[in-house]
C-alpha cells in the first residue's frame, strides 16, 4: 500500500503521551486479576442532568434545526452566554461581539494559535498543563516557552522569570485556573499582574475557565473576565463538560476581546458550520436553569476530595492542596520518577493514575488523581494504596 508523506505541520505535533498510559491500561486489563480502578482519566463519569437532555429531545423535534444552523452560531446562545457571565460573574458581555461558539472549548485553545501566531511567534504555557495547548501551537510553528508552576508559589507562574527577549516575540499566553493538573486557583492580585504585563508586551492572554465552577471550601473561583482591563487584553474559554456533565456534546464558548472573537470565528467559518441546532438551545438550558445541579455536582466532587486527600494524607503520601478542578496533584514517594511510580501502581494494584511529566517537565515527581470516579471507587484504592505500602 503506498504510503503518503504527512505535511510539516502534522511532523511538528508532539507525541500523545496519554496515549501510552491507555496502552498500558489495555495490557494491565489483559492479564486478569483485580479490576482496574482508573483514577488517571478527566472524564466526568456523571450523567448530564435529565433537563438538559429533555431540552435536547424536544428540540432535535424542530425542523430549523435540521438545516446548517448559522456559521456563527444562533443569536439565543451567545445571548445565554451572555446572561450567564452577567448573573455568575458580574461580567457585561456584547453577545454580538464578545462571545464565540466552539466545538468545546478544546478547538478554541488549538485554533486561536493558528488565528494568531506566525513562524517563530513565542507563546507562553503553564508547565505542568494541558497538552493540547502544545498543539496548536505547533500546528501554526510558533515557538513554545514554558512557564515553570512550583508549588512553593502556589502554582502560579513568575512572570520575573520570563525572558525579556522571549517577551519581544510574544503574541500568546496561556493560563489555566482552576488549574489542570494541580487544582490550584488564581486570586485577583495574579490576574492583575497579568493584565499588565499583556498590556505592556502587547500579548494576548487566553484563560482556560474549564473548571470555573468547581471551587471548594464555599470559595467560588475567580473569573479572568471579572478583573478590570481583561477584555481589552484577551479571552476566557469556557466547556460545557465539567460544569454540566456535558462533555461528549462537544461544545463551548469563547468570550471577552472582540477582536479574538472574531478571528476565532473567521477560522471556524472555514473549518464548521456550527453546532447543531438542538444542541446550542440544550446548551442555553444548561446555562440559564441549572444552579441546583451545578451545585451538587460541586459538593459531589468536594466530597470526594476530602476522603481521597484523608487517605493519602493517613499513607503519608503528600497531596498539594487542592482548592478547585476534580484533580488531586501528589507527591511520588521517594526513589521513583512519576512515570515509574504510575506503572508501579498498575502492576501491583492495578490502580491508574496520571504520571505528572506527561504534563511538562516541571509535572515531574507528581502524580495527577481524579475525582471523576464514585467513593466507593476511591474507597476500594485507598485500600488498595494501603496494601501497596504494606508490600513495598
Amino acid at each position: 500500500m503506498k504510503q503518503f508523506t504527512p505535511s510539516d505541520a502534522l511532523k511538528r505535533l508532539p507525541e500523545q503521551f496519554f496515549a501510552h498510559l491507555v496502552d498500558r491500561v489495555e495490557q494491565a486489563k489483559s492479564l486478569g486479576g483485580m479490576d482496574i480502578i482508573n483514577l488517571g482519566q478527566g472524564n466526568p463519569d456523571q450523567p448530564t442532568p435529565d433537563h438538559i437532555v429533555a431540552s435536547l429531545q424536544q428540540a432535535a423535534e424542530k425542523p430549523l434545526y435540521h438545516k446548517y444552523p448559522p456559521f456563527k452560531g444562533f443569536s439565543f446562545l451567545k445571548e445565554a452566554v451572555a446572561t450567564f457571565y452577567k448573573k455568575e460573574y458580574g461580567v457585561e458581555l456584547d453577545a454580538n461581539k464578545e462571545v464565540a461558539i466552539l466545538f468545546g472549548s478544546k478547538t478554541g485553545l488549538v485554533e486561536v494559535s493558528q488565528c494568531f501566531l506566525n513562524k517563530g511567534d513565542v507563546a507562553f504555557v503553564p508547565d505542568p498543563g494541558y497538552p493540547d495547548y502544545w498543539s496548536g501551537i505547533a500546528l501554526a510553528n510558533g515557538v513554545m516557552k514554558k512557564m515553570p508552576l512550583v508549588e512553593e508559589r502556589g502554582f502560579l507562574p513568575d512572570y520575573n522569570q520570563l525572558d525579556p527577549k522571549d517577551l519581544q516575540r510574544a503574541k500568546l499566553l496561556f493560563l489555566n485556573y482552576p488549574n489542570n493538573p494541580t487544582g490550584a486557583v488564581a486570586n485577583r492580585a495574579f490576574f492583575e499582574e497579568t493584565i499588565q504585563l499583556a498590556e505592556e508586551h502587547n500579548v494576548c492572554v487566553v484563560h482556560d475557565f474549564a473548571y470555573g465552577a468547581i471551587g471548594f471550601d464555599g470559595k467560588k473561583p475567580l473569573s479572568f473576565m471579572q478583573v478590570e482591563g481583561a477584555k481589552q487584553v484577551g479571552v476566557e474559554m469556557y466547556t460545557m463538560s465539567k460544569t454540566f456533565n456535558m462533555a461528549g456534546w462537544r461544545v463551548g464558548f469563547a468570550v471577552g476581546n472582540p477582536s479574538v472573537i472574531q478571528a476565532l470565528e473567521l477560522m471556524q467559518d472555514h473549518y464548521y458550520v456550527s453546532v447543531f441546532g438542538a444542541v446550542q438551545e440544550a446548551t442555553a438550558t444548561a446555562l440559564l436553569d441549572s444552579e441546583q445541579s451545578v451545585n451538587q455536582l460541586v459538593a459531589t466532587y468536594e466530597r470526594r476530595r476530602d476522603k481521597l486527600i484523608a487517605g493519602l494524607e493517613q499513607l503519608g503520601w503528600h497531596v498539594a492542596p487542592c482548592k478547585g478542578s476534580f484533580f488531586v496533584w501528589m507527591r511520588v514517594p521517594d526513589g521513583f520518577t512519576s512515570e515509574q511510580f504510575a506503572n508501579d501502581l498498575i502492576d501491583k494494584v492495578r490502580v491508574v493514575v496520571a504520571p505528572g511529566i506527561g504534563f511538562g517537565s516541571y509535572g515531574e515527581g507528581y502524580v495527577r488523581i481524579g475525582l471523576v470516579s464514585s467513593e466507593q471507587q476511591i474507597e476500594e484504592a485507598l485500600r488498595r494504596f494501603t496494601r501497596y505500602m504494606k508490600d513495598s
